[in-house]
Parts: structure tokens; C-alpha cells; sequence
């Protein structure tokens, strides 16, 4: 037992989402019934705490509260996916409390989330190099209130976190974690962080620090190309439009990853091929979420008029796409984390197929509950084209919790952790990250 433990704890958290068997408590009504409840009464606690217009913090002003919103999505994919629970050993995920393990990992997430926007962002780059990242800086400035100052700030650090969002789990996804994948942690996490960092860093300047030259008057014609280049195709110079595409990259990763079960990607065998064709294949789909949606927008709302405001106006169009995208992630990790991924008693092909069904209606439903109800519920305004109205930071919020619940707290209390899976149980218990073909 000695040695066992002793193995387990070097193991860190490396393959304890698809190892860990979870055990309903009660039956299948029941427990989902607790989980919902429990779920959306941390979501509407915490919200009213933090965000809500009307509550304590009031953070929803609406970008600075979506920035520390999409930063702290962003830690905690870090902490589980990039470093596999670093420095976390395993023997302590299989023993310790979900409470204990949840009360740990939330403030770390939450100090490494204050220490990258506040010192990263706001202090080191807003001080050193891009003013626009330092709220005090640029309040300073002549006709620039300390409002707008915090908005453009916060609007910049959170445009970073939208393509940090994607790539950060879209390495693992897609690239397998090659070709770092055997090195041991956390030389490993490291390695992915400061390439998909690198890469955020690269595609940020050429998709949003374009659209935020054009923010200030006159445009900063010597910093950022203006008028952006993309204005001619998306019939806007506003950042929407890879807001837009960079949202749904998002949120095909996770389907690609949840109830896709990456399928039909994983048939591939050659490792490289299997890849490139899973990264860029995501992206593609991605793309094609983009135009499909902004098209359906047009057929729905009416041809877009460049210069008018909300539903009419191209970049708005462009944001709301984004918006649509982020309802279907929600059922889609529901279904995974906490359904079993189900149904699962098909092929394959079948299975993806009645998932992506149920996800679809699920989205939709979510969509017309959201929009009826928000401004009751959560103090943002009413309508869906109303300028402060922005669903991605409440739906971003609930899926935190359900991250933080899911991966650190073992669905408590409605599951409870049994042992972890061994050869003879694997078979029943469906996977959390699909398994993929050796090298």
C-alpha cells in the first residue's frame, strides 16, 4: 500500500479525469435535481456577490467584470488541462474532501488570475509598453474618463483572454500535448503555457490590437493598422468579427472534446496527420459556425445597415454570434460532466449525432430562458440588442462553477468518489477526455 501511494503521488493529477469513478448517490431525478440546485445556487450567490448590477461588488460594468470572468475560465483550464493538477499529487485528489480540494484550488486560481491582470497586464505591459492596458494611464489623458479608461483596459486584457481561452485547451485537444506530451510535469505545462501564450500573444496583435488603435481619436495610425484590414469582408473595422469566429473555435474544442469524444478526428492513425488535421479541422468547423450564424442573424433580423446601432449594425451582429455559440457549450458540458456523455448504447457516429441534437435544443432553449429572464435574475438589462447587455459573462460564470465543481469537487455532493477505475470497470464508466491512438 506504502508503494502504491508513493507511485500515485508523483503521478500528480496526469489521466485522474478518465481514471476517477463517480457514483450517483441517489437515483438519476434525484441527483440531478440536488446537482441543478446546488449548481445554480453557488452561480446566483456568487454572481450576486460579485457581478450583479444591483448586489455587492457590482463588477458587471459589463468588460471588467468580463475579464476577470474569462480570466478565471482560463487559470482553471491551465491548473487541470495544461498542468494535469500540478502540484497537486495524486494520492490527495483519490483522498482528500471535494471541499478541501475546491477551498485550495479557487484561491490559487484567483491569485494567479489577480497576478496576470494586474500585474502582468495592467502593471508590466500598461506601464512599460501598451498604454492602453493601464486604466490609470490612459485616465490621465485629455477628454478620457476614468470610466471608459477601466472599459478599454479591461476590453483589451479580456480580447487576450478570448484567444488564450481557445488555444490554451486547443494544444491538448488537437495537438495531443505533442511534442511534450511524455515530458513529466511541470516541465510539461510550462512548455504548453509559454507556447499557446506565444501564440495568443501573436494572433492578438493582428485580430485586436487593430481594433483597439481605432478606439482612440485620432486613430493610432503609427501603432495599428487602421482602418483595420478586415473591414471590407466583415463590413466593420470593430474586433467583433474575430470575437466572433475566435468564440466558436472556443466552443468547438470543448464539443470536439465533450460529446464528440473527438470523433471522426480520432480515426486517423498517423499521430502528426491526426493532429494538424484536428487543430486546423477545429478551426474550419469553427469558421463554419461563424459565417452560418451571421447569415441566419441576417435572414432572421434583416440585412445588416453599417452605422446604425445593435441588431442592425455589423459588428454587433458579429459579437452575437459569439453569444449564440456560448448557449450550446453549456448543455454540452451538462451532458458530458454530469450524464455520462449519454446516449451511449450506439455507434459512434450515431452517438455524436443524437448528442449534438440534444445540445442544440438545449442551446436554444437556454437562449430563449436567458433572454425572458436575465434582467430579473441577474440585474442586466432587458432585450437582446440592449448595448450592456452581454449573456457571454453569465454563462461563462456558471460554466466556472461547473469547471471548479466538476474537475476539483467530483460532482459533490449528488456523486460521490468510490475508487479510482481500474481495468475491470473502465468499460461502463465513460471517458472524460477521449482517448486517442499511441504514437
Amino acid at each position: 500500500m506504502g508503494a502504491q501511494s508513493g507511485t500515485a503521488s508523483e503521478r500528480y493529477g496526469a489521466g485522474w479525469l478518465e481514471e476517477r469513478k463517480l457514483t450517483a448517490r441517489w437515483p438519476w431525478p434525484v441527483t440531478h435535481a440536488v446537482n441543478v440546485v446546488c449548481l445554480l445556487s453557488v452561480f446566483f450567490v456568487t454572481w450576486w456577490i460579485f457581478q450583479d448590477p444591483r448586489g455587492i461588488m457590482r463588477l458587471y460594468t459589463p468588460y471588467v467584470g468580463y475579464m476577470y470572468t474569462r480570466w478565471l475560465l482560463i487559470i482553471l483550464i491551465w491548473m487541470v488541462y495544461i498542468f494535469q493538477f500540478w502540484p497537486m499529487r495524486r494520492v490527495q485528489l483519490e483522498t482528500w474532501h471535494p471541499l478541501v480540494k475546491a477551498m485550495i484550488a479557487l484561491p490559487v486560481a484567483v491569485a494567479i488570475m489577480m497576478l496576470v491582470i494586474h500585474g502582468f497586464f495592467q502593471w508590466f505591459l500598461g506601464s512599460l509598453g501598451i498604454t492602453y492596458f493601464n486604466p490609470e494611464r490612459t485616465a490621465a489623458f485629455p477628454r478620457m474618463t476614468r470610466f471608459f479608461a477601466e472599459e478599454y483596459a479591461a476590453l483589451a486584457i479580456l480580447m487576450f483572454a478570448a484567444l488564450a481561452s481557445w488555444l490554451s485547451p486547443a494544444w491538448v485537444v488537437g495537438m495531443e500535448r505533442a511534442p511534450w506530451r511524455n515530458e513529466p510535469q511541470p516541465v510539461q505545462g510550462i512548455t504548453i503555457l509559454i507556447v499557446t501564450f506565444f501564440l495568443s500573444t501573436v494572433l492578438y496583435f493582428v485580430t485586436m490590437h487593430p481594433h483597439m488603435g481605432i478606439l482612440y481619436y485620432p486613430w493610432q495610425q503609427f501603432t495599428a493598422v487602421s482602418p483595420p484590414y478586415w473591414e471590407d469582408f466583415a463590413n466593420t473595422v470593430s474586433g467583433n468579427f474575430h470575437i466572433s469566429w475566435i468564440m466558436c473555435a472556443t466552443v468547438v474544442v470543448w464539443l470536439v472534446e465533450t460529446v464528440w469524444e473527438r470523433w471522426p478526428f480520432k480515426l486517423i492513425r498517423h499521430a502528426w496527420t491526426r493532429r494538424v488535421v484536428t487543430f486546423f479541422g477545429i478551426v474550419a468547423i469553427a469558421w463554419a459556425f461563424h459565417l452560418f450564424f451571421y447569415f441566419a442573424l441576417e435572414l432572421y433580423m434583416g440585412p445588416v445597415i453599417r452605422g446604425t446601432r445593435n441588431e442592425n449594425a455589423p459588428d454587433w451582429r458579429w459579437l452575437h454570434v459569439g453569444e449564440i455559440m456560448i448557449f450550446f457549450l453549456l448543455p454540452a458540458l451538462y451532458l458530458h460532466f454530469y450524464c455520462g456523455n449519454r446516449p451511449t448504447r450506439f455507434s459512434t457516429p450515431v452517438n455524436v449525432a443524437l448528442r449534438t441534437l440534444i445540445v442544440a435544443i438545449g442551446g436554444v432553449a437556454l437562449m430563449i430562458v436567458y433572454y425572458n429572464i436575465s434582467h430579473l435574475a441577474l440585474g442586466t438589462q432587458r432585450g437582446v440588442s440592449q448595448p450592456e447587455q452581454f449573456p457571454m459573462i453569465p454563462t461563462i460564470w456558471l460554466i466556472n462553477v461547473m469547471l471548479l465543481h466538476h474537475w476539483y469537487m467530483d460532482n459533490w455532493p449528488a456523486w460521490r468518489l468510490t475508487v479510482p477505475r481500474t481495468a475491470e470497470d473502465a468499460v461502463p464508466v465513460r471517458p472524460q477526455i477521449a482517448a486517442v491512438p499511441a504514437e
